[in-house]
């Protein structure tokens, strides 16, 4: 298993930090937002009312109901609660849904570049990573006529992220009922969900076929990533091997932040700071993606969702791990190597918008100035 290199990043930078080095992070993706406060009170709430034990394994029913009404009413699609299991992050719940999936030697589809642990995920529970070529020109994300081409007897399901990591864009609605019609299950991680652009649409996989895993949380829209809360939506015959799984790796996800995320979901209160998040997410994105052209880097693929900007440097590097270090040491700016996110992925860099717009703005004018020396 490699390591995760944004975290390389975040780690050495930290050390620099240490020796009173200023650092711009533009590497990890975390929203710099405080999370709510009608969540924290929850919280809060919840912790006076002794909501510190083990909850059913699956979750409080309170709160798969809320995710239930959450999907009937955002995308008019119908989750019974019990086709719910709430999870101490989406981490764990890509984990259960390899496991329960993959028996030794069996393959899942993952897009090349993609998000950087997918693979690892799916190594770690037995299976092969089948890794599908996708370019900047179709913005990082599947051609299901060549998905189709790819099949083989021992592939099991494909993986779609929208919006993506790292590339910010989005799976327009007809791609998506594509890739749901070649039969296969689909995994579906939509944590970027609620963080979208322009005219851009998210849309869930539950659209287009009930033979579907999703996966979603709190981390990012409710920016909540410590909180460590996710769910997984999977198919009945599934329910009970992955119930089972939990049981046994995690017992149960955190009681006082279950009780919380209800009101996550459904305070009119955190709507509306979820909105000022997104809205001030979007004007960042609008000046990165500005100031990322006015360098030397190349981007095609303009984000419209997510909290990200997926550059082409390849003129100034054949090792983008190198490359990032090199901005870390010597401009003092975190990003990621493409190389992260697969061999697809060399030559580029990852910057996140997740910082503030003074900080993005002193980042990028530290790159610009250690580009023009370079």
């Amino acid at each position: 298993m490699k390591s995760f290199m944004a975290m390389d990043i975040l780690e050495r930078a930290t050390e620099l930090e240490r020796t009173g080095r200023s650092i711009i992070h533009l590497e990890v993706g975390q929203p710099d937002f405080p999370t709510p406060e009608p969540v924290k009170e929850a919280a809060a709430r919840a912790l006076a009312a002794n909501h510190t034990r083990y909850t059913h394994s699956m979750g409080i029913i309170e709160l798969r109901e809320a995710i239930s009404r959450h999907y009937r009413k955002r995308y008019g699609v119908e989750v019974e609660p019990d086709r719910i299991l709430v999870t101490s992050g989406t981490s764990p719940a890509l984990l259960m849904t390899c496991a329960a999936m993959l028996n030794p030697g069996d393959r899942m589809m993952l897009t090349n570049p993609g998000y950087a642990c997918y693979g690892n995920f799916v190594d770690y529970c037995g299976g092969k990573p089948q890794w599908v070529p996708v370019n900047e020109a179709t913005g990082f994300q599947y051609d299901p006529d060549d998905v189709k081409k790819r099949l083989t007897p021992a592939t099991r399901g494909i993986l779609v992220n929208s919006p993506a990591n790292p590339s910010g864009t989005v799976l327009d609605a007809e791609r998506f009922k594509a890739l749901a019609e070649i039969g296969l299950p689909v995994i579906s991680d939509e944590i970027y969900h609620g963080l979208i652009y322009d005219d851009a649409e998210d849309h869930t996989i539950l659209e287009y076929t009930d033979n579907a895993f999703v996966l979603n949380g709190f981390s990012k829209l409710y920016a909540m990533t410590g909180w460590r809360l996710g769910y997984l939506i999977a198919p009945r015959p599934y329910i009970r091997t992955l119930q089972t799984i939990q049981q046994n790796f995690f017992i149960a996800a955190c009681h006082f932040g279950q009780t919380a995320a209800i009101t996550a979901l459904e305070s009119p209160e955190v709507a509306a700071a979820v909105e000022h998040m997104r809205r001030t997410y979007d004007e960042r994105r609008r000046y990165l993606v500005n100031r990322v052209r006015k360098t030397k880097l190349k981007l095609l693929a303009e984000p419209t969702g997510a909290f990200y900007v997926f550059a082409d440097a390849r003129q100034f590097c054949e090792s983008s791990y190198d490359f990032a270090f090199e901005i870390l040491e010597k401009a003092g700016v975190g990003v990621t190597p493409g190389i992260d996110f697969g061999s697809a992925g060399e030559g580029y860099i990852r910057f996140t918008y997740a910082n503030s717009l003074k900080n993005i703005a002193t980042g990028m004018d530290r790159l610009e100035e250690f580009l023009r020396q370079r």
